[in-house]
């Protein structure tokens, strides 16, 4: 089945709860019930969504209802795709979603290319492309500017009824501005998430670059990430790593934020084989890189090489990772706890104030 939308046709959907039935799904990881989808489609094979049309959200009045607590289910996303294969999303000019813009949850081979996502900046959990618990997903020539995570590579959480992991993922030739994160995997990702490669990208104005991130109970391995050739600009922090996440669902229990060391078990989250090469980030706020394992999990294998950070002549300070005991900096360098096999080559940094690398004793650094 083909939508295809041809150059000056605008699909516009009405913002009315009634019109879009519950159905099972996960939100924000957890299994669950949503208002249905914008677009919808489930178990199907051979999906195409292509043209140089337009589809808008009318997402304005689900923000105001989300924000005034007025909606009984969470809110659609304006593409879902669950469960299905041999996906094909081109061209069109994606704008105004209610929340998430494309889902494509347990799905495989999954090309979204060419498209325009436009959400206003201040719009709540409007995340560009979120492939969850899906494979073989190909992301290409994008341009995303929105109000949370450009792209967020996730695999649900401890509360889904099944772990299943996201897997086979590349981007490659998008422009991400404003959101949260460029590339953010996690926080669920309680199925684990591997075989990620990014390249050739430009982030402008997002809080954060390349961020993972997670939390105790929530289980999962993130491994075997590249990054390579990502210009940033006006980034808070490029890089961040962090297993301390306190939103959400449980993020404040006392467990979370504890930096002694805890039971190993199927709830311990784990981050190995992160490796970033050819990275330039001018005006850069905080510091350099903020990376962080568990002290009964460290963070592993980590490779920096070809990394030029310039900080904005006028750094303010901020906080680089959503975690307790986390101060606010301006111009730092790289801050590192709790990291094994951190290989540290051609870092270049401008402005900054204080050493290069921050570590402490459970860190083991080769430059």
């Amino acid at each position: 089945m083909e939508l295809h939308l041809e150059a000056g046709a605008v699909l516009r959907f009405v913002p009315d709860p009634a019109l879009y039935p519950p159905v099972a799904a996960r939100w924000e990881g957890a299994t669950t019930t949503i208002h249905s989808p914008c677009i919808y489609a489930r178990d199907a094979v051979g999906v195409s969504i292509t043209g140089r049309g337009e589809i808008d959200g009318g997402g304005a009045w689900w923000w105001a209802a989300f924000r005034a607590g007025d909606l009984v289910y969470p809110r659609p996303t304006l593409i879902g795709l669950h469960g299905c294969s041999q996906i094909d999303i081109a061209d069109v000019t994606l704008r105004d979603s209610p929340a998430w813009t494309v889902h494509p949850l347990l799905c495989d081979d999954v090309r979204i290319t060419g498209i325009r996502i436009i959400n206003p900046p201040d719009s709540p959990n409007t995340d560009g492309i979120d492939p969850e618990s899906s494979r073989n997903v190909r992301i290409s020539d994008c341009h995303i500017d929105v109000g949370d995570d450009c792209i967020a590579i996730k695999a649900g959480s401890e509360h889904s009824l099944d772990r299943v992991p996201c897997e086979n993922i590349a981007i490659t030739n998008c422009t991400m501005i404003h959101g949260h994160g460029g590339v953010v995997i996690g926080s669920e990702m309680s199925g684990g998430v591997r075989g990620v490669v990014i390249s050739n990208c430009v982030f402008q104005g997002t809080d954060r670059g390349i961020r993972i991130k997670s939390r105790r109970g929530r289980g999962g391995t993130v491994a075997d990430v590249r990054v390579s050739n990502i210009v940033m600009d006006r980034v808070m922090c490029p890089l961040v790593i962090n297993p301390f996440y306190f939103c959400g669902p449980d993020g404040k229990l006392p467990i979370v934020s504890d930096r002694t060391p805890q039971p190993v078990d199927e709830g311990t989250p784990r981050f190995r084989g992160i490796h970033l090469s050819h990275i330039t980030a001018t005006n850069v706020q905080s510091c350099a890189a903020f990376l962080s394992g568990l002290p009964e999990a460290p963070l592993d294998d980590v490779t920096l090489d070809d990394v030029s950070i310039a900080f904005a002549p006028d750094a303010e300070p901020a906080v680089p990772a959503m975690a307790d005991g986390v101060p606010a900096m301006a111009a730092a360098g790289i801050q590192a706890q709790f990291t094994t096999g951190l290989r540290i080559s051609g870092l270049r940094l401008d402005r900054a104030i204080g050493p290069e690398l921050v570590a402490d004793e459970t860190v083991q650094v080769t430059r």
